[in-house]
């Protein structure tokens, strides 16, 4: 069985009606249905050829942030609790005794 069917796919009447409006916009003086038609064929299967292109842009970014979200709840996961407790809480310890330590330290320098 053939994976592509060779039927025309149904185009939506709003698309229709799109592509044969821009043909009677762009239609010449003495240009016959049939040529308008033809042009409105054509503009129509550009219509459907950005839309598909559009849907893969929008599949191709979705599946990009949804490996990006994996990830990142992955890595999330991975981190051992003691390592992610131990580390957080001394830097603010660390900061706020250096901090009073030169305090200190000023104050000492300053009367002298």
């Amino acid at each position: 069985m053939a994976k592509y069917s060779k039927k025309q796919t149904l185009v939506s009447e709003k698309t229709q009606e799109e592509a044969m409006k821009a043909a009677r916009a762009t239609q010449r003086p003495g240009q016959t249905k049939e040529q308008t038609k033809l042009i409105a064929q054509g503009i129509q299967k550009g219509i459907d050829h950005y839309k598909k292109q559009h849907k893969a842009k929008s599949r191709e970014l979705n599946k990009r942030l949804k490996k990006a979200a994996n990830t990142m709840h992955e890595i999330e996961h991975d981190l051992p609790l003691e390592m992610a407790s131990e580390t957080t809480p001394r830097l603010p310890w660390v900061l706020l005794l250096t901090s009073w330590a030169l305090f200190i330290a000023y104050i000492l320098t300053t009367r002298l």
